[in-house]
């Protein structure tokens, strides 16, 4: 008897209705091919408000939007709850910029600077910055074995956020504001990432892409060096590029 085959990898792309407004939906196009390249099979899910999320998901992604998507997408999520079990489960949450500002304790949004409660997932809190983070960005990302990956993207946000004890930055800013202009960028607590460049990030860093796949599989993915020169090349155009 053949032995079963391998259940795809789902990755789901959650409300990109009120969340997806900047493209950040490519990050989850990334995520597919490269576990394709692999042999590894792999399906996108998009959900929207009001359908039920899977609670089997591997990887969640959460995007860039507006200040009421932000409440509504916050509400819809802790209704529904199933984010909530998946994580507990062991999934992968990775967000960007609005997405990683509802993943913390709390945000404000309006003129009037109104507090409002996030997901609670991250250790983080956002307010309003004295000024709007626009443009390049382009950060540093250690890892444990003490080697470093740059990261780059484009940042365009006016909250500025702050991690509490229970976060650690996902990298430190070379170029650009980050969080909140204090040297870090992004956030991460276990499985949950939180970042602010747009891009779509994955697309310009694929490291970071597998990383959160590794973090997804719970095991090393095997390298892709028929690709690896070529992201390597455009990856160090774009830094010099920044620097500048």
């Amino acid at each position: 008897m053949s032995e079963a085959a391998e259940s795809p990898v789902k990755i789901v792309l959650v409300y990109q209705s009120l969340l997806g407004i900047y493209g950040d939906q490519g990050n989850a196009k990334i995520l597919k091919k490269r576990l394709d390249w692999r042999g590894i099979p792999a399906e996108v899910l998009m959900i929207e408000p009001g359908e039920p999320l899977p609670s089997d998901g591997a990887v969640y992604l959460l995007g860039g939007g507006e200040d009421n998507a932000q409440t509504t997408a916050v509400r819809e999520l802790k209704r529904d709850g199933h984010l909530f079990e998946a994580l507990a489960d062991g999934a992968v949450l990775f967000a960007v910029c609005a997405g990683y500002q509802i993943c913390g304790k709390t945000f404000t949004i309006g003129e009037n600077d109104e507090v409002r409660e996030g997901l609670g997932v991250l250790d983080v809190t956002t307010v309003r910055g004295p000024e709007r983070a626009v443009g390049e960005i382009l950060t540093r990302w250690e890892h444990p074995d003490g080697t470093s990956t740059l990261i780059s993207g484009f940042e365009n946000h006016g909250g500025w956020t702050t991690l509490g004890p229970g976060a650690r930055p996902l990298a430190r800013v070379e170029v650009g504001i980050g969080n909140a202009n204090d040297g870090t960028e992004g956030a991460v607590q276990g499985k949950v990432v939180g970042t602010y460049p747009h891009g779509p990030v994955l697309a310009r860093n694929p490291e970071l892409a597998d990383h959160l796949l590794t973090l997804a599989l719970g095991r090393e993915l095997e390298p892709l060096p028929d690709v690896q020169a070529e992201h390597d090349a455009l990856r160090a155009e774009r830094a010099a590029f920044v620097r500048r």
